[in-house]
């Protein structure tokens, strides 16, 4: 099914911009998925721009600085006004690419938006947001920093990626928040008994990322896939042995809907986390033209009550084998919830 419809406009909760209902995540362009053909990935941000998206996530580690060059040379020449830019910080790397902790300190949230609007040749970031809770740091410190370049005209609005609702009552008591950007798909509903209601008690919206479960809600995955070496999915256990082979039978499950909508999975599954709310956009990380083009054909898809249940049916919450992430990562992730 391919797109006859420019994405609809969704505010970010009741404090942030509007932006498109579809945005475009750009990690895979520079890391964590492999390799990346650095021409089609900026084609493919321009394709996006030309259908509407105005959304485009990025994290200054994400290919270390390589994300926002990426950015930059995809916007030269067009209008910056007319495109949000959604930047994550605080995450800490090596040389060889190993994860080392975090820090949202005052002084390293600041400095750090001053490479990334370096990088990016703008003057300011629509959403600025810590990638992860630092144990180190109160968050009501990260977001008091965060307002301090607020005030100065640097970011125009605050938001936070995988937090519980503890973490999200305390910051929003310190800068009205704007969104929180979370994992939520069919095969991770987690966010449903705590977070999601109280996002919404406090006018909090939800960037919704993984909505394809790391490709394996596409209906492209084959189980016999080679990944390299650079690809974080190697050492994902949903896509481990018995895991893969069970979550795999789910997408043949959501298949059936699909092919009855006259939809591809992809289609079904992006248009199932979009009907969760008007507060929700969705977030795809498509790396190539044919995988947007895709995406975008999901606006065109109208789940009826019928559908929904349907697609519930096919995959029950909390049917998914395996974890997102390997145990320790999800250990701390689950420290802070």
């Amino acid at each position: 099914m391919a797109s006859t419809t420019r994405p609809a406009q969704r505010p970010l909760g009741t404090s942030g911009p509007v932006t498109s209902a579809l945005g475009l995540g750009c990690m895979g362009m520079s890391d964590l998925y492999g390799p990346a053909d650095e021409a089609e990935s900026i084609a493919t941000i321009h394709a996006a721009l030309d259908a509407g998206i105005t959304l485009l996530d990025t994290g200054d580690f994400y290919g270390m600085g390589h994300n926002e060059l990426l950015i930059h040379e995809a916007l030269r020449g067009r209008d910056r006004d007319r495109v949000q830019i959604s930047v994550k910080f605080g995450a800490q790397r090596g040389p060889d690419g190993q994860w080392l902790g975090y820090d949202t300190s005052p002084a390293a949230t600041k400095t750090a938006l001053t490479y990334t609007l370096r990088r990016l040749r703008t003057d300011h970031i629509d959403v600025y947001r810590p990638a992860r809770l630092d144990p180190k740091v109160p968050i009501e410190e990260t977001v008091g920093a965060i307002a301090d370049l607020v005030k100065g005209g640097y970011v125009r609005h605050i938001g936070l990626s995988e937090v519980g609702a503890d973490t999200l009552r305390r910051a929003a008591a310190v800068h009205p928040i704007s969104d929180l950007q979370i994992e939520y798909s069919l095969l991770s509903r987690s966010i449903e008994a705590a977070v999601l209601p109280t996002a919404r008690e406090l006018g909090i919206g939800i960037t919704a990322y993984g909505v394809l479960s790391r490709g394996l809600l596409s209906g492209h995955w084959n189980p016999d896939r080679s990944l390299a070496d650079t690809d974080f999915r190697t050492n994902s256990p949903r896509f481990q042995g018995d895991n893969l082979a069970h979550n795999l039978a789910l997408v043949e499950a959501l298949r059936a809907v699909a092919d009855s909508k006259g939809a591809s999975v992809a289609q079904i599954a992006i248009a199932w986390v979009a009907s969760r709310g008007e507060d929700v956009v969705t977030l795809v990380g498509a790396r190539r033209r044919d995988r947007l083009a895709e995406a975008l054909g999901s606006l065109d898809v109208t789940l009826t009550p019928a559908d929904l249940a349907a697609i519930e049916a096919a995959v029950p919450a909390g049917a998914a084998a395996g974890d997102r992430y390997a145990a320790a990562q999800m250990a701390r992730l689950d420290s802070e919830r």
